[in-house]
């Protein structure tokens, strides 16, 4: 007799808003987070921060809007496919709404730390915040598992990129 499998549990799904309402409701707080970035590094690329000291592994200047480009796009699909993921009832729709908290305050610890690092010269302070916006990412990305996977891979890169710019901006602060 063949064993039995376990399949995997499927969560019942309560519609929410249609897919061309929650695309406005995903672009809107990720635009607004990459908004602030823009605005506050601006000026500060040619002047303030090109005289800092950096590490051997910064990488070029215009590698970043590339890369946030395409962050910001993956979390915008993210955090579409999670506001489309709602569980009908049950412990699952609270995983749901924890998720989505997660989700908006890993962008205001996104938000916040352009703005640390690049107007206020704050580099310790903004070690402190881009740390917090990292272990935020990781549970954003934990609590999305539960949810949507496919959510979950797209902040992914994120999480990356994230740990990357810890290290980065670490080394700033040591070299500074």
């Amino acid at each position: 007799m063949p064993p039995i499998q376990a399949t995997p549990m499927q969560v019942p799904t309560r519609p929410t808003l249609p897919w061309w309402l929650r695309l406005p409701a995903a672009i809107l707080p990720v635009g607004a987070t990459s908004l602030i970035g823009g605005l506050a590094t601006g000026s500060e690329i040619g002047g303030w921060y090109a005289g800092l000291v950096k590490p051997s592994f910064n990488p070029p200047n215009a590698a970043f809007p590339i890369a946030w480009t395409i962050l910001d796009v993956m979390m915008v699909v993210s955090l579409w496919r999670l506001l489309g993921a709602r569980p009908a009832t049950g412990p699952a729709q609270g995983g749901w709404r924890l998720a989505l908290v997660a989700f908006g305050v890993q962008l205001a610890l996104n938000a916040a730390w352009t703005p640390v690092f690049f107007t206020r010269y704050a580099l310790g302070a903004g070690l402190v915040v881009v740390l917090a916006l990292l272990v935020m990412v990781l549970w954003t990305i934990k609590l999305s598992w539960r949810v949507d996977r496919i959510a979950a891979w797209l902040l992914v890169p994120y999480a990356a990129w994230v740990a990357f710019a810890s290290l980065l901006n670490a080394a700033i602060w040591r070299l500074n």
